[in-house]
């Protein structure tokens, strides 16, 4: 949903990247997950603004290593494996941290992780899919909640004390976006 934004973003990031262009882009990715593995004990914690001020800045750092590896030319297959696994990472220590802390309890149902575990799922499952349909021939980077924006509806959920309605809004786009994805792939394969 952000492409156009997200190719903005690395063209500011260039000037930076420059800076960091000695340091291993790998390195910048563990950074990155470690950054969101503190923003999951901070919401583990109730720490909530600090959680959603550590998620804009992994995905600082997740950006700066792909515009490094670009910008130096040190793209490697084995980068982006690194990239997507810790991306995982980072979304699972999220969502989890925020259900350890009990801050998503919705109305509906009283379950306080259910909402969650279904953002989680659904999470994996947007990523899943898009890696399937590149590995079937197709490309499906379609869909309403790619990672970035899923970050975003988190942070801001954080920000403005109502977490637990942007995890709802995770738990129910990242299955439309999967739908949007099959939809996408049946018609090109």
């Amino acid at each position: 949903m952000f492409n156009s934004a997200k190719n903005t973003v690395r063209t500011w990031m260039q000037p930076l990247s420059k800076v960091f262009s000695h340091t291993n882009p790998n390195l910048i990715t563990i950074a990155g997950l470690l950054l969101a593995l503190v923003a999951g004990i901070s919401f583990a914690s109730k720490h909530i603004f600090l959680g959603g001020f550590l998620i804009i800045l992994s995905g600082f750092f997740d950006v700066l290593d792909g515009t490094i590896a670009r910008g130096t030319n040190r793209i490697t297959p084995y980068g982006g494996f690194l990239d997507s696994v810790s991306d995982r990472y980072a979304d699972a220590a999220i969502l989890i941290g925020i259900m350890y802390g009990c801050t998503i309890r919705m109305p509906y149902p009283s379950v306080p992780w259910f909402w969650g575990a279904v953002a989680l799922v659904g999470s994996f499952m947007v990523s899943y899919t898009r890696a399937r349909a590149e590995a079937a021939g197709s490309n499906a980077a379609v869909g309403i909640a790619e990672r970035a924006e899923r970050l975003i509806i988190i942070a801001a959920g954080a920000f403005t004390g109502y977490l637990n309605i942007a995890v709802f809004v995770v738990a129910i786009i990242t299955h439309i976006t999967i739908i949007q994805r099959l939809v996408f792939v049946k018609k090109q394969l």
